[in-house]
C-alpha cells in the first residue's frame, strides 16, 4: 500500500493541555492527536504541527501533517470523466 501525505486541520479546546509539543510528563494536544490516530491505524502515528501553541491556547484551524499507509484513507477520486 502506497504512502499517503494527510493534511490535518485541527480545532481544539487546549485548556486541560500543556501545549502542542509532546511533553514526558503532562498532556498535549499533539500527543491526543497521536494516540487517537494510533488507535485507528492500529501503530503508532508521528505528526507534525505547522505551528506550536502554548498551554491553555485554544485553536481553529491548525494544520498538521502525517504519512499514512493505513487504506482507511483511500486516494481521492481522479478528475470528473
Amino acid at each position: 500500500m502506497p504512502i499517503r501525505n494527510i493534511r490535518l486541520t485541527l480545532a481544539y479546546d487546549g485548556t486541560d493541555y500543556s501545549g502542542w509539543q509532546v511533553q514526558r510528563n503532562a498532556p498535549t494536544v499533539q500527543g491526543a492527536v497521536e494516540d487517537a490516530l494510533e488507535r485507528m491505524h492500529g501503530h503508532p502515528v508521528r505528526i507534525q504541527g505547522a505551528g506550536r501553541t502554548d498551554a491553555g491556547v485554544h485553536a481553529s484551524g491548525q494544520s498538521a501533517t502525517s504519512s499514512a499507509t493505513s487504506s482507511r484513507f483511500p486516494a481521492p477520486p481522479g478528475p470528473p470523466r
